[in-house]
């Protein structure tokens, strides 16, 4: 990924946009990304690659001949798991203050198909971060 800073806020058409790049394997043209969602135009794929490439979310993966002319092709810079990811930190930071993160964590967990599985993996995601937290203090305490 780039060392750039990413801006995740997208509209409804650069999300669509990214779907198609998110479900191919290979990189992907302008007019590969028309033919796999003919709901989009080739103007507004390319106004969108180019405010994807603007926000660091996209990037050319490389510059191939199309018939007779060369033609970028592009890849996402963020899986669809982390965009989806920033986009509900996002949304919550905006939620009523009353609505603590242990509060979302509780409901989430409700929601679990295994819920006791998805509690070791937290306890251990937990641990991890306790210990990374540790260590940021001890440094602190050195400096």
């Amino acid at each position: 990924m780039s060392n750039k800073k990413i801006n995740l806020k997208v509209t409804n058409r650069e999300k669509d946009i990214l779907e198609v790049l998110w479900n191919s394997n290979t990189p992907l043209l302008a007019s590969d990304i028309i033919k796999i969602n003919p709901n989009l135009s080739i103007s507004s794929v390319q106004l969108g690659l180019r405010n994807l490439l603007a926000k660091n979310v996209i990037e050319v993966a490389d510059i191939i001949h199309s018939g007779t002319v060369l033609s970028r092709s592009y890849r996402p810079l963020i899986s669809r798991e982390d965009f989806i990811s920033y986009e509900v930190i996002n949304n919550f930071k905006s939620l009523d203050r009353s609505i603590t993160t242990k509060n979302i964590v509780t409901t989430l967990l409700k929601h679990e198909k295994n819920e006791a599985d998805t509690i070791k993996e937290l306890e251990k995601l937990l641990e991890e971060r306790k210990k990374q937290l540790s260590q940021e203090d001890q440094k602190e305490e050195e400096e």
